[in-house]
């Protein structure tokens, strides 16, 4: 049972609390799950777990979600010069950019040692 003197604390922190949640951004979890659906077209690059499959692709898995979406609206702009990547981030919306970042920034990259040393 609650007291009579917590009730007024419980009665200012619910609604608080719930302020809080229903204020968190969005990409969180259904900014990563989408994100990794639309991945498939970033996959030829920088694949699925975000670590490059060709040379001219950087490792994008684990980078900063903020950095990663201001590299792709820079290609989108045409601030950052890519033939690739001007092309892909010209299709994609905002929701698209905010989505990928989400998805890649959330890969945990797990560094071990090299090996004989």
């Amino acid at each position: 049972m609650i007291s009579l003197r917590a009730r007024p604390a419980i009665l200012v922190a619910a609604p608080l609390a719930l302020l809080l949640v229903s204020s968190a951004p969005v990409g969180a979890a259904g900014g990563v799950l989408a994100g990794r659906k639309k991945a498939q077209q970033c996959e030829t690059c920088h694949g699925l777990d975000g670590l490059a499959k060709i040379a001219e692709a950087p490792n994008i898995a684990g980078q900063n979600e903020q950095y990663l979406i201001k590299q792709l609206l820079a290609f989108k702009s045409g601030a950052l010069k890519s033939e690739m990547m001007s092309i892909v981030a010209q299709a994609l919306s905002e929701s698209d950019i905010e989505d990928l970042a989400a998805y890649y920034a959330a890969i945990e990259i797990k560094v071990g040692k090299i090996p004989g040393q």
